[in-house]
């Protein structure tokens, strides 16, 4: 890129800060209930800021709660939009390369998403300075925290800087040079992979925790991430092609529809046979999955947690094998199953995998947790500005892929 086109960046900026705030009534309703919704929860996170985290239904015996949880699941929401560009780049699927900047928009969100959960779980936001490299100790390579804050911040630059570089030079109306980007595009395919790994070795890692103790987790992460992001991404191309104007062709959900299929398969194999290695050695070490899915004691606050996240993945991998974008009804049963399927893996990934490795406690106590209202204000909040964040990205790309509303220099 010589220096050139950098001198109209500034006003692609404000054009897309123009584009970007402007739209129909509809639009605005949106934004309008998402930022109200944005609004409760940072005025929630504010008492908990000043009042500490005493206002939640943690503890010192569960100490990670929904907040941890969704850190989790949005992880694996990041993870699982490179699915659009596997097929797009690796395999140039050409039909693939309109839509992927959809998955990119999606991991931006996402991590900005995580981080954000990360923030709100520390209780004093101030003293993270506390593990910044030569101002405080980051104790890396030793700490899995460390390789968590690397993997997540650099893939959140990775994939900005490929967002950003391809929608400006479609808005210089040239060819995007493959050295600039293409370099990027595969390491965020390995670094995808990377962020959720990590994630997984930060649970397993635990030694005293033994429910997470299983040499699958990783690979159960990486498989429910695979379903999480085709399935968000196939909701949003289908809602991109009923309010714009831009074009996505039905080979784009055909092909996340056939991911999805194999994804959402071996996801609950993968549960399986960690059920099964739970249940049929037994031991005192199952004593985190017993009350999980059985309960302890007469307690069992997960069971109809676990059960309906079971039970909506068995009816979306049904309806995703029993359906095609082709046939007629074909992409409403799809809808449905992504629904489900969203719905059920936030579940299992969150109140399903979190609260078991803290109860019962290491003391052998049985103490549950549920989410109070406070720290539900919270967590709406956060996912409240990372739609907002995703909504007003598709639209500048939308913008300037299309032609509508950002315009090249020297255009009508």
């Amino acid at each position: 890129m010589d220096a050139k086109p950098l001198i109209g960046y500034p006003r692609f900026l404000l054009r897309c800060v123009g584009v970007a705030f402007s739209g129909n009534l509809m639009f605005y309703a949106w934004m309008t209930l998402l930022t109200a919704l944005a609004l409760v929860g940072l005025n929630a996170f504010a008492h908990q800021t000043v009042d500490g985290m005493g206002l939640t239904n943690m503890s010192d015996h569960v100490s990670w709660g929904v907040y941890i949880a969704n850190l989790t699941y949005a992880v694996g929401l990041a993870a699982g939009a490179v699915m659009m560009v596997i097929p797009a780049y690796l395999y140039r699927d050409k039909d693939m390369h309109d839509v992927v900047i959809v998955g990119e928009l999606l991991a931006i969100t996402a991590v900005s998403v995580a981080l954000a959960f990360v923030v709100v779980d520390i209780g004093r936001p101030d003293r993270f300075w506390h593990i910044l490299p030569l101002v405080g100790r980051f104790n890396w390579p030793m700490s899995m925290l460390t390789w968590d804050v690397i993997v997540l911040n650099g893939y959140l630059v990775l994939n900005l800087h490929v967002v950003g570089y391809l929608i400006y030079m479609r808005y210089l109306g040239r060819k995007p040079n493959p050295a600039w980007y293409l370099p990027f595009v595969f390491l965020s395919i390995a670094w995808a992979i990377s962020i959720h790994t990590v994630t997984a070795f930060l649970y397993s890692g635990l030694g005293g925790r033994p429910f997470w103790n299983s040499a699958v987790l990783a690979p159960r992460f990486i498989a429910s991430a695979f379903v999480t992001g085709p399935a968000f991404i196939i909701l949003t191309l289908q809602l991109i092609r009923r309010f714009s104007s831009f074009r996505v062709g039905d080979r784009a959900l055909t092909t996340l529809h056939s991911i999805m299929r194999v994804s959402m398969i071996l996801n609950l194999f993968l549960l399986g046979a960690e059920v099964f290695t739970e249940f049929y050695t037994g031991g005192s070490h199952s004593a985190g999955a017993h009350y999980l899915y059985f309960g302890i004691d007469g307690k069992g606050a997960l069971q109809p947690w676990i059960w309906t996240a079971i039970g909506f993945n068995l009816v979306a991998v049904t309806l995703m094998l029993a359906s095609h974008p082709a046939r007629k009804d074909g992409l409403l049963r799809i809808d449905v199953a992504c629904v489900l399927a969203l719905s059920g893996i936030w579940i299992e990934k969150g109140m399903g995998l979190i609260v078991p490795g803290f109860v019962p406690s290491t003391l052998h106590e049985v103490i549950e947790y549920t989410p109070n209202l406070l720290e539900l204000k919270v967590t709406v909040g956060i996912w409240a500005f990372g739609l907002a964040l995703y909504t007003l990205g598709l639209k500048i790309a939308i913008a300037v892929f299309t032609g509508e509303g950002i315009r090249r220099e020297g255009e009508a």
